[in-house]
């Protein structure tokens, strides 16, 4: 599904973080990358989701070179293919927590019924994580696990290929990081998404079928 061939990255202040980095990873992995703050780990998954370019180095995406994508190329690549979790929730405080779940839809070129039909899977993946009920309400009117649960929600509303999940756990309390944790490998197990995660915990981490851990800017197993 997706090849990275040596790949690399530098910044002023940080010198080389990627170096002549590669990894493959197959339709419905489930793989976690794990490595100290400064690792790397946000630029590669930031590389993989074409929200940074890579100095050097080759990405192929279901055999399509995508390293050197236009704005308008990278683009169209993540709305497609990719969904996106962080450690912050980034949900919009002036929408309810169902027009922020269902954003993503405004971006997507399809016709209303195809609209109409992620809209009600958005309402099942509700359902399934718990949060049908908050439809309605403000993100500050939720918590904070409600709220990267809804995050989650409206990652995978386009049915993305892949989900980029760049420390998902990293500001939740231990039991909303289990009960988050656990949605996730439910998820890739049933809707078979592909989910490539970074994270300090090695509880979370080892949930993942692959777990890798980046060192001197290379991944190693």
């Amino acid at each position: 599904m997706l090849e990275i061939r040596n790949i690399s990255k530098s910044f002023l202040q940080r010198g080389l973080v990627l170096d002549n980095l590669c990894l493959d990873v197959s339709e419905g992995d489930s793989i976690a990358i794990m490595g100290p703050s400064g690792s790397g780990k946000t630029t590669l998954m930031n590389i993989i989701g074409l929200l940074e370019r890579p100095d050097s180095g080759e990405i192929l995406f279901r055999g399509t070179s995508i390293a050197g994508f236009s704005d308008e190329e990278s683009a169209n690549y993540r709305n497609r293919n990719i969904g996106f979790v962080f450690q912050d929730h980034l949900l919009l405080p002036h929408l309810s927590v169902m027009d922020n779940i269902l954003l993503p839809l405004l971006a997507s070129k399809e016709s209303i019924v195809e609209r109409e039909a992620k809209a009600r899977f958005a309402e099942e993946l509700m359902e399934k994580t718990g949060i049908a009920g908050l439809a309605r309400k403000l993100p500050s009117r939720i918590s904070g696990g409600e709220a990267q649960r809804a995050a989650l929600v409206r990652a995978l509303v386009n049915k993305p290929s892949m989900l980029l999940a760049d420390e998902p756990t990293g500001s939740l309390d231990s039991k909303n990081a289990a009960i988050l944790a656990s949605l996730l490998v439910e998820l890739n197990l049933e809707t078979k998404t592909t989910l490539l995660l970074s994270t300090h915990s090695s509880e979370l981490a080892g949930k993942m079928a692959l777990k890798f851990v980046i060192e001197e800017g290379k991944l190693k197993a």
